[in-house]
């Protein structure tokens, strides 16, 4: 067998294949008909490939056709990631430097794009198709694709190093609380506590870090939501599977290229409320929106969900304040604070441990406390369930089980008077 330079030689298929593409497009009546049937494509390739007449193990040669097409139509060298049902998140960091989420734990991988330009030309077919563009004028994008996966790419000078690209990818399958069980995300006790809470109209915020698994939780938890009543969804960027019978999802917009056109978070809950919603759930509270959130959820809409950035229940309920003061109001933190105690029920908080594993690690009741009159509010998250930490394993990752704290939440009244019980079986 001699010796080839596998880069050189895909170099120069692409560009032999490009060009077929371009000679041959014309007489065709879809002048996208080669990238769009992947199958003919790969016939192309291989036949080019063969013209080369060099010697290379049948193995070596489908690598080669198939990176290849990759580049013409694909993504490129993430491409096989993005097929495989168990990668999650997908980074790029620099072109040589890509790491990816599978099983919940994270590797780099032995695959490179060719350079900074290969990075930038897959970037700009991802978002192409989606009205996005990224340059100097833009330099960022947060976008969906179609299969729900999120896109964040940044170019240089804001990326100092190379054009960084993220995907972060969905189960195809539905997070149920059973489930999230069978992931160990939380008990089955847990499970029951927080379907009767949903079933029985509370208002629950999650809480937790970037990647935590809030967005899964929300989707479990909104499962558990009556099929009779009628949802509107709020978000940034889709990502929430439902599957109810009455359901109008709205997602907001970012401003154009001329700096119009924005649609806020905060405008799609004004909007919301006028839509006759039983609930409301917000993808993510990260500003303004949040006292909207409030008002609705204290005012006609019980039930609603939402999640936010924190590290605690605690911490979550003082990110609420802070947001709330950006609404431009000029309430006083008592007040603020009686609207978040009155408004909230429960504070689930999710957390990615070490190991990779996303767990509930704790699920807080909110009530007020006070003390020495009406100025001195405090807005308590008092623990139901914890999960108590016992070391780590031989792999790195957290060992521990989930206690319920023996304190009795108020919340169950409501959940009897609902017609409902925690021991009830959970669906599907």
């Amino acid at each position: 067998m001699t010796d080839f330079d596998q880069a050189a030689l895909e170099d120069k298929l692409h560009r032999l294949a490009s060009e077929y593409i371009q000679a041959h497009s014309t007489t065709e009546s879809d002048p996208l008909s080669y990238t769009k049937d992947r199958e003919r494509l790969v016939k192309i390739v291989s036949r080019l490939l063969q013209r080369e007449g060099e010697i290379i193990p049948r193995k070596m040669e489908e690598e080669i056709v198939q990176a290849v097409v990759h580049r013409i139509v694909g993504f490129g060298p993430i491409e096989p990631y993005l097929n495989d049902p168990r990668v999650t998140e997908i980074m790029v960091n620099a072109p040589d430097e890509i790491f990816i989420e599978k099983d919940g734990e994270l590797s780099r991988v032995k695959i490179s794009f060719r350079d900074e330009e290969h990075i930038l030309n897959v970037i700009d077919r991802i978002v192409a198709p989606l009205g996005r563009r990224v340059d100097e004028s833009t330099p960022f994008v947060d976008a969906r694709l179609p299969d729900g996966s999120r896109v964040n790419a940044i170019i240089p000078p804001l990326a100092l190093r190379s054009p960084a690209l993220t995907i972060r990818r969905f189960s195809p399958e539905p997070f149920t609380l059973k489930r999230l069980i069978g992931l160990g995300s939380l008990n089955q006790q847990m499970a029951g506590f927080l379907q009767a809470c949903v079933r029985a109209r509370l208002n629950i915020l999650i809480s937790g870090g970037t990647g935590s698994g809030k967005t899964s939780t929300l989707n479990a938890l909104a499962r558990c939501i009556p099929e009779r009543e009628r949802l509107v969804t709020i978000e940034d960027t889709a990502e929430l599977q439902l599957v109810a019978k009455n359901l109008v999802s709205l997602e907001s917009r970012p401003p154009n290229i001329e700096g119009t056109g924005e649609v806020k978070i905060r405008t799609l809950v004004h909007n919301a409320l006028r839509m006759r919603p039983d609930r409301i759930i917000v993808g993510e509270v990260r500003g303004p929106e949040a006292f909207d959130m409030l008002q609705a959820m204290n005012t006609g809409h019980p039930g609603s969900l939402t999640t936010v950035h924190a590290n605690s229940p605690a911490d979550a309920i003082r990110r609420l304040e802070s947001m709330v003061l950006t609404a431009g109001l000029d309430l006083p933190q008592p007040a603020i604070r009686e609207q978040i105690a009155s408004s909230l029920d429960l504070v689930v908080q999710q957390e990615r441990l070490p190991g990779g594993k996303r767990k509930i690690v704790s699920i807080a009741e909110v009530h007020p406390t006070q003390e020495e009159g009406w100025e001195k509010i405090r807005v308590k998250a008092e623990e139901i369930f914890t999960f108590q930490r016992e070391g780590l394993d031989d792999r790195g990752r957290t060992l521990g089980e989930f206690k319920a704290t023996g304190i009795e939440p108020r919340c169950l009244a409501v959940i009897k008077r609902s017609g409902f019980s925690v021991k009830d079986a959970l669906e599907d």
